[in-house]
Order: structure tokens, then C-alpha cells, then sequence
């Protein structure tokens, strides 16, 4: 497919764009995040949100192409990555810095997000129980919930997790979580 189909496809709705994006560039995008002190799950996870991110400014028809898919798509994690990089430096200086929680403040934090997690919709709820408590697999996931494959099921798991992030951030602020 060439860039250009790839973005009529987009415009179109038609999935099948985002599994071939997803296949074509995913060892180029997680050997870059290995390569920079990253996991390959860290990978995954930024390689997800940069193609969301793609998918949603091609499919406004915003987005002018200046150069190959695969260099935007190149750019956008490296910078999602620098981000990432940037929020563990700040966790690691707070640890230093003598920020203990303790298992009170743990319970307390479990509530919050349990009550978040409540109020998502089943599907996404089973998808995030099977992925962080279960230690479920992505092909295993897309099997329980019936998904056509394991792609299918990260991107679903991707959107629910930025669903409970945006419940979280409209419910509590960062205070509730740092007291």
C-alpha cells in the first residue's frame, strides 16, 4: 500500500490502514524506544498511542504529509518517548527526594481508581482486568472478548486506558494522589 492509499483508507474509516501501519513500522519504532532505554511493552504502548495519534489527525483531514508515513510516525514516538523518559526522571528525583507512600496511601489511591474503573463500560473493564491483573496475553485477551486478533485487542486496551485516564483526571486532581 502507499502512503497515499494508507490516508484515502484512513479518511474512509477503514481499519485495516492501522493494521498495516501497525505491522509495516512496529520493529522500527520498538528497536528505537529499546535502543533508548525503553521495554518492548514501553514500546507497544508509545508505538499504540503515536499511531492513535496519526489515525486522528489523518482522519480529520488535517494533516498535510510532508514526508513518508513512516518518518511522521518516526517523530511522533520519539517525541511521546522523550515525554515518557522526562516523567520517570521526575518520579526517580521525587523518590530521592524522600516522597514514601505508604500502605495506607496505596488503599487509598487502589479506591480511587477502582471507582474509575468501575464506571467504564464492561468491555473495556474486562480488557484492563485481563491485561494488569490477569497477566493475560494480547492473543489470549483477543480470544476471551472474541477480537478478530491480539492488534485488534491492544488497540482496544490502548483507547480503554486513555478512557480511565481521562475519568481520573476529570474526577480527582493531582492533590488526591499526592497527599
Amino acid at each position: 500500500m502507499t502512503d497515499q492509499e494508507i490516508l484515502d483508507k484512513i479518511k474512509k474509516g477503514d481499519e485495516s490502514a492501522l493494521d498495516f501501519l501497525y505491522k509495516k513500522n512496529y520493529r522500527m519504532m520498538v528497536n528505537m524506544i529499546i535502543k533508548n532505554n525503553g521495554s518492548e511493552e514501553e514500546a507497544k504502548d508509545i508505538y499504540q498511542e503515536a499511531l492513535l495519534a496519526f489515525w486522528q489527525k489523518a482522519a480529520s483531514g488535517k494533516l498535510e504529509m510532508t514526508s513518508k508515513i513512516s518518518t511522521f510516525l518516526y517523530s511522533i514516538c520519539q517525541n511521546l518517548w522523550r515525554k515518557e523518559l522526562d516523567r520517570k526522571s521526575r518520579l526517580r528525583n521525587e523518590e530521592k527526594d524522600g516522597i514514601v507512600t505508604d500502605t495506607q496511601d496505596v488503599e487509598e489511591r487502589a479506591k480511587l481508581l477502582n471507582m474509575c474503573l468501575n464506571d467504564l463500560g464492561e468491555t473495556c473493564k474486562k480488557i484492563l482486568f485481563y491485561f494488569y491483573y490477569d497477566d493475560l496475553s494480547m492473543d489470549d485477551i483477543a480470544d476471551k472478548m472474541g477480537f478478530a486478533n491480539a492488534d485488534t485487542a491492544k488497540t482496544k486496551k490502548y483507547k480503554c486506558k486513555k478512557e480511565l485516564d481521562k475519568l481520573i483526571k476529570t474526577r480527582f486532581s493531582t492533590q488526591d494522589f499526592l497527599d
